[in-house]
């Protein structure tokens, strides 16, 4: 199994584990500590040793940040852990803010006075957040100051080691484009920037750029490194020697050199030192990198990382591999569609069974390399817990007339797949079809968009929610994220979402996932992933305009849809995207399985059941 089921934060250690900080906090002379969910490489999925935030609070979700005071313990979430972090921490101990209405910089603002210091470990810290930090407090009259060594390492005893699993190389086959050619093209664009060097610290960015895949974190295949790519000359990526074989360092060796991490503090003090140009992008490099650049003399050019683009515009091969593996991966979710539909009115299933069960059938196609994250398998209220992890605590069975969430995806070399169907076991309420139906309805007007060049993903966002708002209803976090080609599931750096300010371009994947949550009861949220094609013209228009086209295969369950509450043009578009999962699907699935689907892929008209459980 890719997934573990066991829980490795202890919240009820938070207590004694909060004072040993505050004590180091004391000998420092801070006021305040920040300990954010981060790695030196600012990524969404950070490896063991990295995680801090869980370790001190308990609190197992993919994005936060705490502030520890002499006297309180408060932890920023978003909008999907609001529900999480209350069951996962200590009330007694932790008070609870949400990190995009009320950030911390405007909460220390608040609450510290002047003379105040508030220490931070600059490597978790990007650049951006420095700066936003001290624009915030400098009103206030407090101010930040960087600590090293971290105060949480200096007491976690038993922190685990640093990943040193070998990297590979990403074939061609896959990755569409030569390393070379990536570096080339990047090193054109640094000269037209007239910047003499780029310091990359994205990983998925470095993985994409030298086509390169590793396991340095939890189902995403990145490598933890840092690179530096000159304007001029060879390309240096920072990595353990003993982690690159052979074979890699040949394919790394056509285009750059491979030197140790210790070697990259003086590999900047090197471009300081001739007073070089160099490019950071702050959102996503530590405050640490920035200033030592800064202080060597080298003058720091704050732009977005010129990789992050052309990685997020999938080319031909890529988005080949992409059709290829969702095609792979949708008569895996039928196998288990099916097979859940026969065992869950027995009683006796629970959330792990199922998720292993998925795990199992994506494993049986032969081409899995990983999950692309843990499953959140949610049954009854779990499912309205939108990031909702099961372990053996949580563990619950799908109980007839309840609904089962699950959101899952794999990594195959050709591609990264994710997920959500909502599936009911037995028969719905009224409440749960007419939610059901208006999610469906967002995710259905979302996929049938046509676009002109330069839309952004905020501006299709509302799509999503329109029938939600209809009925005084809404769903606290985006409507889709990007994709990455074997690489992280979430990528940016386009998204469907409020506040996104990137424009949609051909070959960017992007999810679409609206959902509907009642705390305490049930969640719904339906899935699938797009991919922006080419600009076409439209018949009797006069601009070009782009669409979506639907990658992932797979039913959505037509017991839970009220078809009274859609359009003729919704019904229309259900039923040629079902006609088309069973024209895809059927070649790669056994007799029964083929049978189950043409009866959950049957027009909406027709029978409400999925599968027949009898067969």
């Amino acid at each position: 199994m890719f997934q573990s089921f066991e829980e490795t934060a202890d919240p009820q250690a938070a207590k004694a584990r909060i004072a040993a900080v505050r004590a180091r906090m004391a000998a420092e002379g801070l006021a305040a500590y920040l300990v954010p969910r981060a790695d030196e490489f600012q990524g969404e999925y950070v490896a063991p040793y990295a995680e801090r935030l869980r370790w001190l609070t308990g609190f197992t979700g993919s994005a936060g940040l705490l502030i520890v005071t002499a006297a309180k313990a408060v932890l920023f979430v978003d909008g999907r852990y609001t529900v999480q972090v209350r069951a996962q921490t200590d009330p007694e101990l932790f008070s609870y803010r949400h990190l995009v209405e009320e950030p911390p910089s405007a909460w220390l603002a608040v609450n510290l006075k002047r003379g105040d210091v508030i220490g931070y470990d600059p490597w978790l810290t990007t650049a951006d957040a420095v700066a936003r930090f001290a624009r915030a407090l400098e009103p206030a009259g407090a101010t930040l100051r960087a600590v090293e060594p971290n105060l949480v390492d200096a007491v976690w005893t038993d922190q685990p080691a640093r990943p040193s699993t070998p990297i590979e190389v990403q074939p061609t086959q896959f990755a569409g484009v030569t390393a070379e050619a990536k570096i080339s093209a990047l090193k054109s664009d640094l000269g037209e920037r007239q910047v003499e060097a780029l310091v990359m610290a994205m990983p998925d960015c470095l993985a994409w750029l030298f086509n390169i895949r590793g396991r340095d974190v939890p189902h995403t295949p990145v490598v933890l490194a840092h690179a530096i790519v000159p304007r001029a000359g060879r390309a240096v990526v920072f990595i353990d020697p003993a982690r690159v074989p052979e074979d890699v360092l040949a394919h790394l060796r056509r285009s750059a050199d491979v030197r140790p991490p210790s070697a990259f503090a003086a590999a900047l003090d090197a471009l300081g030192a001739v007073k070089s140009k160099v490019q950071i992008d702050p959102a996503w490099t530590s405050e640490a990198i920035r200033a030592r650049l800064a202080a060597a003399g080298a003058t720091v050019v704050e732009a977005q990382d010129p990789s992050i683009l052309p990685k997020a515009r999938k080319n031909p091969a890529e988005r080949e591999g992409a059709r290829t593996a969702q095609r792979r991966d949708g008569a895996a979710v039928v196998r288990f569609l099916h097979w859940l539909d026969r065992e869950a009115p027995k009683g006796g299933l629970d959330e792990i069974a199922a998720v292993e069960r998925l795990e199992a059938f994506r494993r049986d196609t032969g081409e899995l390399v990983d999950i692309s994250f843990d499953a959140i398998a949610g049954a009854g209220p779990h499912a309205a817990i939108p990031h909702y992890k099961v372990t053996t605590a949580s563990n619950r069975n799908l109980a007839v007339n309840e609904i089962f969430l699950i959101d899952s995806g794999g990594q195959y070399r050709d591609g990264t797949t994710d997920i959500t169907r909502t599936i009911i076991v037995g028969a719905p309420t009224a409440e749960m079809q007419d939610r059901f139906t208006r999610v469906l309805k967002g995710m259905i007007g979302v996929s049938r968009l046509i676009f002109p060049k330069g839309t952004l993903g905020g501006h299709l966002d509302a799509f999503a929610r329109a029938a939600l708002w209809q009925a005084g209803l809404d769903f606290d976090h985006g409507v889709g994220h990007g994709v990455g080609s074997f690489l992280s599931v979430h990528e940016g750096p386009a998204r469907l979402a409020k506040a996104d300010r990137t424009a949609l371009e051909p070959g960017m994947i992007l999810s679409n996932e609206p959902g509907y949550y009642k705390e305490g009861a049930f969640g719904i949220r339906i899935e699938n992933l797009l991919l922006v094609t080419e600009p076409e013209p439209v018949p009797g228009g006069e601009r070009e305009m782009m669409r979506f086209e639907t990658l992932t295969l797979a039913p959505i369950d037509r017991r839970l849809i009220r078809p009274e509450l859609m359009t003729a043009d919704e019904i229309a578009w259900l039923d040629a995207y079902h006609a088309r999962v069973a024209r895809d699907l059927s070649p790669l699935l056994d007799d029964a399985d083929r049978a189950g689907l043409e009866r959950a892929a049957a027009p909406l008209g027709g029978s409400g059941w999925m599968f027949d459980p009898r067969v």
